[in-house]
């Protein structure tokens, strides 16, 4: 994949000029409009985005990303997360598994648009119960992305180097930095040979690329949420310069970190078409894409007592927006008894602590060490959860016998018998979609357990949705159990 990196998104809006809208995303990436889009045009897009994702989404939307950052929905939705909290039952994970939380796709000190350090990282990853990292470090040679010192156990938590390359995630056993430009089917199995792993990343980007010798791909990528919504994201950055909206926009950070993340978070349709077409030629691994840089730390400081400076801490001191009271009447106000370089706000987006809560990959494993883990993930032992919504832990999804004997697992393959289900077990009830080839073939709401007799082959997942502040809300993608 070309790698263009972007410090900055340069949008024109009418109210906010040239503000740096690199909110919730990676910085990485130019619109396909160059970002010469009128207000007319940005509108017309979202409505656009929104109608579509009504039409395709299983369950209907509620709210609009613009009104779930309201503090009194934010609220709701955080009072709803409490709640669940306390019906909270898991089962155990399978004999000899053990169930640990795993982050894919994560970014530290590995360009200039990434903002957050490995130590910082490892400490946030144990604040949140997080038991590897899998890392994706942007290509930089001649750096080598599977230098030893990003490897192994760190403080409790177990690092494995990778690199986001080529379109993909690549995580081999050694390096392979003469192989990087050979052909993509060569690349491929230069990554995954002996037990080395490579996912298709950013889907969105690649919906006819060949699924040939991949372990898997993304299934859900926070990232992918940004990009189809700017007009809320400019919204929500034109909030640091208005003083009323500024000071909900920090209360809402403070309050209610996760939700205000969490607000553009959508059904993955695009990923998950790609999956349901993929698993019919072969067996891949989903998993979820965190992209986390922590790099959405917007800043805003006086220059004068007429003019705000507005950034990231990303951001070269020569691309931050400059905003006069011409412009903008609320400057007067933010910079009145401060002096230049004064410091009016600092409003912290994505700490890895709220992206790693934010999505996560379960993998069921034997035991926390590298070997494990890919062997695991290689398998489709594994699960993607919102756990900022309800910690997934104890999550089963499997193919049991006449008999109730387990036979299958997600990720397993069974042969299809007289007698044979599917069942789940949820730590928290939900709305629970079972599909089968992209098609939902199951549904029960309100559920903690369920089952399905089969009787037809086929490749099946099983979705669990939530409900908070009166909408439901994605939560878990297992992983396929294969019935042939």
């Amino acid at each position: 994949m070309e790698h263009r990196v972007i410090a900055q998104e340069r949008l024109t809006h009418r109210v906010v000029p040239k503000l740096p809208v690199v909110g919730l995303r990676c910085g990485r990436y130019d619109h396909p409009q160059g970002y010469r889009m009128t207000a007319t045009r940005l509108v017309l897009t979202l409505l656009v985005t929104m109608l579509v994702a009504a039409a395709t989404d299983p369950l209907p939307r509620k709210h609009t990303n613009a009104t779930r950052l309201s503090l009194e929905r934010l609220a709701a939705t955080h009072s709803d997360v409490e709640k669940l909290k306390t019906l909270r039952v898991a089962d155990p994970p399978r004999p000899g598994m053990t169930d640990f939380r795993c982050i894919l796709h994560a970014h530290a000190e590995d360009s200039t648009h990434t903002g957050g350090t490995l130590a910082e990282m490892i400490a946030d990853a144990k604040k949140t119960g997080v038991h590897a990292i899998l890392l994706s470090d942007h290509y930089r040679p001649p750096a080598d992305f599977m230098d030893t010192r990003r490897r192994g156990l760190r403080d409790g938590v177990l690092l494995i180097p990778g690199s986001e390359v080529r379109g993909f995630l690549a995580y081999p056993m050694k390096s392979i930095l003469d192989r990087m430009d050979v052909s993509t089917p060569d690349f491929v199995a230069t990554v995954t040979a002996d037990e080395g792993m490579i996912f298709l990343s950013h889907i969105e980007e690649r919906k006819d690329h060949s699924v040939a010798g991949l372990t898997g791909l993304e299934v859900y990528n926070r990232h992918y949420d940004a990009k189809r919504d700017i007009v809320t994201l400019l919204g929500l950055v034109a909030k640091l310069t208005d003083p009323k909206q500024l000071a909900d926009l920090e209360k809402a950070v403070k309050l209610y970190p996760d939700e205000v993340f969490a607000f553009q978070c959508d059904y993955p349709k695009v990923y998950l078409d790609k999956w349901d077409a993929g698993t019919k030629q072969r067996r891949l691994t989903g998993v979820a894409a965190n992209d986390c840089h922590h790099n959405q730390v917007f800043v805003v400081k006086v220059a004068d007592a007429n003019t705000v400076l507005v950034g990231t801490t990303v951001d070269p001191a020569d691309k931050w927006r400059k905003l006069t009271v011409d412009l903008v009447p609320a400057v007067a106000e933010m910079t009145k008894g401060r002096k230049a370089g004064d410091v009016v706000a600092k409003v912290d987006l994505d700490p890895y602590a709220v992206s790693f809560r934010n999505v996560c990959t379960h993998v069921l494993a034997a035991k926390l060490d590298e070997p494990s883990l890919r062997a695991a993930l290689k398998a489709g032992r594994a699960y993607v959860s919102h756990d900022w919504m309800g910690d997934a832990t104890g999550f089963r999804f499997e193919a049991v016998n006449a008999k109730g004997a387990v036979v299958a697992g997600m990720g397993d393959e069974v042969k299809l018998a007289l007698g044979l289900k599917l069942t789940a077990h949820l730590p928290l009830p939900a709305y629970l979609r079972l599909v089968r080839h992209g098609q939902e073939v199951a549904a029960a709401e309100g559920k903690a357990a369920f089952e399905y007799p089969l009787t037809e082959a086929g490749v099946y997942r099983l979705e669990a949705w939530l409900q908070l502040d009166g909408e439901w809300r994605p939560w878990v993608f297992s992983n396929p159990v294969y019935v042939r």
